[in-house]
């Protein structure tokens, strides 16, 4: 709820001028400047409020590949790979690597995680 209520965090009912395509997330989606896509809602068709984090697909699918934090932290490796270093998409494959920055370089948002261990697996 945290990173929800959030001012940089956007529910989104299109972009450009436009409704959302499905392929984009409609009816509606939820834009979290600071962490990568894949730890976002894609689509939003309904909600539900709960006490506790439920289990994602990804958790369920994958439970070691990413943590929740994993994606703000660059300090926790994936179990496969380093995530000290990264290549922009659309690189050319031995172009030099950037060097990842906390919470994807929003530093507006660290107060979020002030309580937070960003090294635990959830």
């Amino acid at each position: 709820m945290d990173e929800t209520l959030h001012p940089l965090t956007l529910l989104t009912l299109g972009a450009y001028g436009e409704a959302l395509s499905e392929k984009n997330g409609a009816p509606l989606r939820l834009l979290v400047a600071w962490k990568f896509g894949f730890k976002s809602a894609k689509s939003i068709t309904r909600m539900t409020f709960t006490d506790k984090q439920p289990l994602s697909s990804w958790k369920e699918t994958a439970p070691r590949e990413h943590s929740f934090y994993s994606s703000v932290n660059p300090n926790i490796d994936h179990p496969r790979w380093t995530q000290a270093t990264r290549r922009r998409i659309g690189a050319e494959v031995f172009s030099s690597k950037i060097n990842p920055q906390l919470f994807n370089g929003y530093s507006k948002v660290t107060s979020l995680y002030a309580e937070k261990n960003l090294r635990r697996e959830c």
